[in-house]
């Protein structure tokens, strides 16, 4: 399989991560997939508090980085091609996945979300700077992905085995690692790899 379809993998099982359980539970409302933790955990005392480090923004990096690879991996697509907007668009629909909710807009800090709405507005220059911007040499390009699927992999992970010990506590019971947040791993892992193992250009 060529570099661009492991790539494309890579964003897929991303995707598909954020949508499965982070944190697994045997009662439905206390199963949280990768878009909803990021909301819930903000409600611990600990969390509002300060107390949890990295912070509960890295729950919502996913969505970015994975808009962030897909936009690295359509550096050399012609403008021309159909296919190249697509992907292009998808990375912005993606990112927007990490968009606060109105109601954190209205009644929220404004640092509890500000770092989201960077994060999207970065995808949102990165999709100009594909389309025309000067292209980027192979290796610059693969520290870039390097870069953003070290980020996608280590920091969710991080932010999740740091809340855990709060949410047991909260619980009452012990939490298991969820499917998703290893799928994000993987996912993040892949496309890191990805593009340090191959040495031809991107289509």
């Amino acid at each position: 399989m060529s570099r661009e379809r492991w790539l494309a993998t890579a964003v897929v099982v991303i995707t598909i991560s954020y949508f499965l359980p982070w944190l697994p539970h045997p009662a439905a409302g206390l199963r949280l997939i990768g878009l909803e933790i990021g909301e819930w955990v903000k409600f611990l005392p600990q969390v509002q508090f300060g107390q949890l480090s990295p912070g509960r923004n890295t729950f919502y990096l996913p969505p970015i980085t994975a808009a962030l690879l897909l936009l690295l991996m359509t550096w050399h697509w012609p403008n021309g091609r159909w296919q190249t907007w697509t992907a292009r668009g998808l990375a912005i629909l993606l990112a927007l996945l990490a968009f606060p909710a109105l109601e954190a807009l209205r009644f929220d800090p404004p640092e509890t979300y500000q770092g989201r709405l960077w994060g999207i507005g970065l995808v949102a220059a990165g999709a100009v700077l594909v389309a025309w911007g000067k292209r980027l040499p192979n290796w610059t390009q693969t520290v870039l992905m390097v870069l953003v699927g070290g980020a996608g992999a280590v920091w969710p992970l991080w932010g999740y085995l740091a809340v855990r010990p709060m949410i047991e506590e909260w619980l009452g019971a012990a939490v298991a690692i969820g499917l998703g947040v290893w799928g994000n791993f993987v996912g993040h892992g892949l496309a890191a790899l990805t593009a340090v193992s191959a040495k031809s250009e991107l289509e």
